[in-house]
């Protein structure tokens, strides 16, 4: 092998070595990003969860409401 097959073997391999990096860093980017949303949408069922937990306290509330004017309106 002489000195340009050397040199192709050399410039391929740094080349290979980019190209991987390039991947790599592409790979740790998407699954960052992946996590960000996943965790975006924790936060997003977090608020519905606490708002059906809020929904038998507004009809409890309703009801009493409805009760203390039917008691009032028969007084």
């Amino acid at each position: 092998m002489g000195k340009l097959g050397l040199g192709c073997a050399a410039i391929a391999l740094i080349l290979i070595v980019i190209v991987g990096l390039s991947f790599a860093g592409t790979y740790n980017t998407l699954n960052r990003k992946n996590e960000a949303v996943n965790q975006q949408w924790g936060q997003v069922e977090n608020v519905y969860q606490r708002r059906a937990d809020l929904i038998p306290n507004l009809v409890a509330t309703v009801q009493g409401a409805a009760n203390f004017e039917n008691r009032r309106s028969t007084a």
